[in-house]
């Protein structure tokens, strides 16, 4: 049962873990778009810009949403396109892996913070890869990755 007691963890898990699980998912997408020779940009939450380094960008309400943004490729293929889409869901799952492994092999404690981490990584992974379209040209990861490798259709900015 969720009581006042709770307060602490659900502040950690929704002002710390949730954005840590976010920026990994969105360093998957720019991760392989940069390896295909595009250059990235990222953003962290809505609103007002609160900082920008480099090319991250943290807004307002970090904990909300996450976007990467990505030029032309040098030589630009569907299936690069799709791996690009790919990548959020696959770092999710590499890191789910990483913590799990060093949790099992004692480096890390169990402790509840790897534990949502775990649980929000699971959570993007899931919702990234159903074939939604979520409207405005925002479509899911899954339905990117559909549309690109049915369509030709290409989506430089996606969440």
């Amino acid at each position: 049962m969720f009581s006042l007691d709770d307060m602490g963890a659900f502040i950690w898990a929704f002002f710390i873990t949730l954005p840590l699980t976010l920026l990994i998912h969105t360093a998957g997408h720019a991760f392989f778009a940069r390896l295909f020779g595009s250059k990235t940009s990222l953003v962290i939450g809505r609103g007002a810009k609160l900082c920008r380094v480099k090319n991250l960008e943290i807004r307002r309400f970090y904990f909300i949403d996450s976007a990467c943004h990505y030029n032309d490729l040098k030589h630009d293929r569907r299936w690069k396109h799709a791996l690009i889409y790919a990548g959020g869901p696959i770092f999710n799952l590499l890191s789910i892996f990483v913590v799990n492994g060093l949790i099992y092999h004692g480096i890390l404690p169990p402790h509840l913070f790897f534990y949502q981490f775990v649980y929000f990584s699971i959570y993007l992974v899931f919702f990234s890869i159903l074939p939604i379209d979520y409207g405005r040209e925002r479509p899911s990861d899954g339905k990117a990755i559909y549309d690109v490798l049915k369509f030709g259709k290409v989506y430089k900015e996606f969440d």
